[in-house]
């Protein structure tokens, strides 16, 4: 029986070892990125959000270290990149119970909050509950946790969902593995899916209520999907790339020489976006 109370892909998490750095270099890639913001102390870390709808993009850097940051930082030793993926939480509490009974011990539930800026100049609080999956359960090295928004409308900020470059939403979140069917078929145990094999090779695992697909695939396959895009930096076990649906006109003309034309899409490469690859295919 599917988890009731966890729904499909909420965010993507790119991990950054400088967030202004990162935030100016997402900019100049046509998204607007929202102001800087700072989680409480226990989490020890800061953010900037590129929204869409109805997910977002997370720039995430540790600020202090903490505990519940430490597999954070342990990731950032090695690269900068997509280090989990948050899936939407209607009640984080019944959601760590139920995967409590499915055999998973979970970190949380978790409040946190972070203050907000809105565009009137009010200051506000956006406030979360989550819980992790062990970070153990890792499919192809990437954690899973689940989100509860308490406060949508200091996240979901309509000045902050238009962007230069045509981005409307997440379509997919690319993972590379030797054994991507092994490792989709973890991720599907984890999150109550099916596993499903592509003609590509490639494995889908829907994260459910018409949200962002994951993808398994080896990194030779990856890399004959983009053959002009250069993916030297990837790990040969790791998350890859996002693919976000978007108006490639836009897209064209706010990325200018960076895009990379592949197929129908357009890319930037991982080195031009701190260690993800970012495929734009049309809305």
């Amino acid at each position: 029986m599917a988890l009731k109370n966890v729904i499909g892909i909420d965010h993507a998490v790119v991990m950054v070892r400088d967030l202004d750095q990162a935030a100016e270099k997402w900019k100049r890639l046509g998204f607007t990125v929202s102001p800087r913001g700072t989680h409480s102390a226990h989490m020890g870390s800061g953010n900037h959000t590129i929204m869409f709808d109805p997910d977002y993009i997370e720039l995430l850097g540790v600020l202090a270290a903490t505990d519940l940051n430490a597999p954070a930082r342990a990731f950032l030793a090695q690269r900068e990149g997509i280090e989990r993926i948050a899936l939407t939480a209607i009640d984080s509490a019944e959601g760590a119970e139920e995967i409590l009974a499915r055999g998973y011990q979970p970190i949380g539930p978790t409040d946190f909050e972070r203050p907000v800026t809105m565009p009137d100049g009010r200051l506000a609080a956006a406030k979360f509950t989550t819980f992790q999956w062990p970070v153990a359960e890792a499919p192809a090295g990437l954690r899973i946790f689940a989100c509860q928004h308490k406060t949508r409308e200091t996240v979901w900020i309509p000045e902050l969902m238009k962007h230069a470059n045509g981005a409307r939403r997440l379509k997919q979140v690319q993972l590379v593995a030797p054994q991507p069917d092994k490792e989709a078929a973890h991720l599907a145990r984890m999150i109550d899916r099916e596993a499903r094999g592509q003609q590509d090779g490639s494995v889908v695992v829907a994260s459910g209520a018409d949200r962002a697909d994951f993808v398994f695939l080896t990194k030779e396959r990856l890399s004959r999907h983009y053959p002009d895009v250069p993916l030297t930096s990837l790990p040969e076990r790791g998350s890859a790339g996002l693919v976000i649906a978007a108006d490639l006109a836009a897209t064209g003309t706010a990325l200018g020489s960076v895009g990379i034309h592949s197929g129908d899409a357009i890319c930037v490469p991982p080195s031009a976006a701190n260690g993800t690859l970012l495929v734009f295919v049309a809305a």
